[in-house]
């Protein structure tokens, strides 16, 4: 349940605290036939979508967040890329026979020669998300951010499904998703796919 009566930051922070423990606990508990066969195919609703997309964005997993990328066997990827530590992101091709470096915000990335796109569809990570189209992530709006600015591209959140909560705190920099992808289910929202 979500405490009404203070702001969405601060909602959020709790929030963030709350989901990152539910998350990291949840991965601890999976066993290894859980862990071999999560996020190993796009279910086939996906695969339509991403197939019609040149490029599919997507992201190293770090931490406990799900690994996508041996779904993503057969795609042209893009990969998150970060300069410096600033706000601006942005996304760069990735070949999966290329070593990934260590960005400046401690995430793996694709190397600093890699070529700059613009993925149509984006598969993001988060920290929580709710059956709206609500997204929770990180807290530094990278993904907000490159959202505004490429608002025709496609957004869908990846996830476990422990990390679902009822209501999503909604500012207005707040990009909400076109759907969610857990280990359990794919969810659409809105008309966009």
């Amino acid at each position: 349940m979500t405490d009404m009566s203070a702001d969405p930051v601060e909602q959020k922070a709790r929030l963030r605290e709350r989901l990152r423990f539910r998350r990291r606990h949840f991965a601890e508990g999976l066993g290894d036939m859980a862990r071999m066969v999560a996020f190993r195919a796009l279910p086939a609703p996906l695969l339509a979508i991403a197939s019609k997309h040149q490029i599919v964005g997507a992201y190293a997993a770090w931490g406990d967040e799900p690994d996508i990328l041996p779904m993503l066997g057969g795609f042209d990827i893009a990969l998150p890329y970060h300069a410096a530590r600033v706000a601006t992101m942005n996304f760069r091709r990735w070949d999966p026979a290329a070593p990934l470096t260590k960005g400046p915000w401690g995430t793996p990335q694709p190397a600093d020669d890699s070529a700059e796109v613009q993925p149509t569809l984006i598969l993001c990570p988060l920290v929580g998300f709710d059956r709206t189209g609500g997204r929770l992530g990180q807290g530094g709006g990278h993904y907000d951010r490159f959202f505004a600015s490429h608002p025709g591209a496609l957004r869908i959140g990846i996830g476990w499904a422990v990390q679902e909560i009822d209501s999503v705190p909604v500012e207005s920099t707040d990009a909400p998703l076109d759907a969610v992808l857990t280990e359990q289910e794919f969810m659409r929202f809105g008309d966009r796919l």
